[in-house]
């Protein structure tokens, strides 16, 4: 079976990425409509201005930056509040936030119960 063409409503990757982002944001959900429309923060505008000279490395904070088609095919260091993780942007993530890649919390691990936990807890052999 051959690959099916990616499109984000109705629109292939390269006339996306040939639109002006006024014409974009007629295509996103209305959040990211009204935040593309407002203007970004100044941290995104720089943000921006990286990604469109096709920096390497480019790490940022905003996680709330609206993905756009001139990211797609790049890497980028977002910030989960300890560190930078990698997010490799493809079309599927257009219309979304950046952070929503990056989890800010990990998953719980709980391993055998502490000494003085339970009652039962005495119980056990000391390690």
């Amino acid at each position: 079976m051959a690959k099916k063409e990616f499109t984000f409503y109705g629109k292939t990757l390269d006339e996306l990425q040939k639109m002006s982002l006024g014409e974009f944001a007629a295509l996103v959900p209305s959040r990211d409509r009204r935040k593309i429309k407002r203007g970004f923060t100044d941290a995104e505008k720089r943000l921006l201005v990286r990604v469109r000279k096709k920096e390497a490395n480019i790490e940022t904070h905003c996680r709330d930056m609206v993905i756009i088609p001139d990211m797609v095919g790049q890497q980028i260091r977002v910030y989960n509040g300890k560190g930078f993780q990698v997010v490799a942007i493809d079309g599927e993530m257009l219309g979304h936030r950046l952070g929503e890649f990056v989890m800010t919390r990990k998953s719980v691990a709980h391993s055998a119960p502490g000494i003085g936990a339970t009652k039962s807890s005495a119980a056990l052999s000391v390690k």
